[in-house]
């Protein structure tokens, strides 16, 4: 798999580790956890499970039933207890048990924990064994899963959480692509392994939008909806503030007069898409100029929502009428270069990152963000652990990165009395002959196009 070399790693490590192991793998769904898990049991001896949503007594039966298929063997009384003690290796070689999307089994049955941990333990089976645990829903492990899991949770050797894929992955994924129309991807897309190996190269990203999002029969087209059904009730009122951070209502008060919702009722649901991680509290890089920074400001984090909120959410009448095609160039095509501002800088973000790694920078990265400011905004701050520090200026959707954007960026510097040892100023485009005679006298500056990208 592109991009999951760490976990794979990670996970085989603890594998060959002498004894018992308990690990949890879980992240959102579509990130590609079932197809990771694939490839790390290869060449390996393994039960695995997937969990149903069903009832404890039905959950047991199926258990059971597919470990006397693979065994060969009668299971007296279906408890957890009986299950652990018959599964093996066969050759005294480690077990891998999986048991994926486990928070179905561990919200309803207790005995199931108990178990586990006496699997741990080396109570049942007595060979060496992985246990690993998988779950798609974030919010629950990272919330609720060591309560459910009770004394077992404290024997965790390991959670890992599987990440969205980053931009340079994600060029690999889309080979046929360029590097602009890999960021396009990604401002729609984001990084999630299972929506981008159905995205067609071979077609352009019109094509790709009205097939796969605005078409009825598209895989993307009710996929909004159904994430959040997934662990939210109440859709109506998470649509009203998606749709209202969407609209560019980023402050709660904002909220509070788009929606009518009391401001405590819009926190407790912010709260529940932070930890679904669907929406993010935005915060400034702290510097010296922290009473010129802007405090309190949500935006949509989840890269695919952000986009259907913003240009398909609100049109959704049209979307019925209007041909794909016809829809696309009426509501996306006018504003999708601008609303991919935001990934641009993300994509900028990673670039310094990597050049941080190789030591390609005059500085090596311990902490980078944005600063939001009153009257201006600084793309990226990136600080050493001593502070020394570089900025970033992003411009992906003028034609030219001009004077005015880099005087700009110096009079927010000001504003979060900050200095800088490098200006980085990426543009996807072109830069302004004054921006690059400016550079030739201040080796400072740094300009880098697509092409460096």
């Amino acid at each position: 798999m592109v991009g999951r070399n760490t976990e794979i790693k990670e996970l085989s490590q603890l594998y060959r580790q002498d004894g018992n192991q308990l690990v949890i793998l879980y992240g959102r769904s579509n990130i590609g956890k079932s197809e990771l898990v694939r490839e790390f049991l290869q060449g390996k001896k393994y039960m695995y499970y997937a969990a149903r949503q069903a009832a404890p007594e039905l959950q047991r039966r199926m258990l059971g039933e597919e470990i006397e298929q693979k065994y060969q063997v009668k299971v007296q009384e279906y408890t957890y207890t009986n299950f652990f003690n018959r599964i093996r290796s066969g050759d005294g070689s480690k077990l891998v048990l999986v048991i994926d999307d486990f928070e179905y089994i561990a919200k309803k049955d207790p005995e199931f924990a108990q178990g586990i941990g006496r699997l741990r333990d080396k109570k049942l089976y007595p060979g060496p064994v992985l246990i690993l645990l998988c779950s798609s829903s974030i919010s629950w492990v990272e919330r609720e899963m060591a309560d459910a899991l009770g004394s077992c949770a404290k024997k965790i050797a390991r959670q890992i959480k599987v990440e969205e894929l980053g931009f340079v992955n994600l060029v690999h994924m889309l080979g046929d692509y360029s590097v602009q129309e890999c960021v396009q991807v990604y401002g729609i897309l984001g990084g999630v392994w299972g929506y981008l190996k159905r995205w067609d190269t071979s077609l352009s990203l019109k094509e790709n939008i009205c097939r796969h999002i605005l078409s009825p029969d598209g895989f993307l087209h009710r996929e909004a909806q159904q994430y959040i059904k997934e662990e939210l009730r109440e859709l109506a009122v998470y649509n009203t503030i998606l749709n209202a951070i969407a609209a560019g209502h980023h402050k709660l008060n904002d909220l509070f007069l788009y929606t009518g919702f009391s401001r405590a009722k819009i926190s407790v649901y912010l709260r529940n898409l932070m930890a679904f991680e669907v929406v993010e509290k935005v915060a400034s890089f702290e510097t010296g100029g922290w009473d010129n920074a802007q405090k309190g400001l949500y935006t949509i984090r989840n890269t695919y929502l952000h986009f259907w909120y913003k240009f398909v959410y609100p049109h959704l009448s049209d979307l019925r009428l209007l041909p794909p095609e016809a829809f696309f160039d009426r509501y996306v095509a006018p504003k999708l270069e601008e609303h991919l501002n935001g990934c641009f800088r993300k994509v900028c973000m990673e670039y310094l990152q990597l050049m941080s790694v190789v030591r390609q920078l005059p500085i090596e990265i311990h902490k980078i963000g944005t600063w939001v400011g009153k009257q201006g905004s600084i793309d990226i701050i990136a600080q050493d652990s001593v502070r020394e520090k570089i900025v970033g200026l992003c411009n992906w959707s003028e034609e030219f990165l001009t004077e005015a954007m880099f005087e700009q960026l110096l009079a927010s510097m000001e504003q979060a009395k900050i200095k800088a040892r490098k200006y980085y100023l990426f543009s996807a485009r072109k830069f302004d002959e004054a921006v690059i005679r400016r550079a030739e006298g201040d080796e400072r500056m740094v300009l880098i196009d697509m092409t460096r990208l």
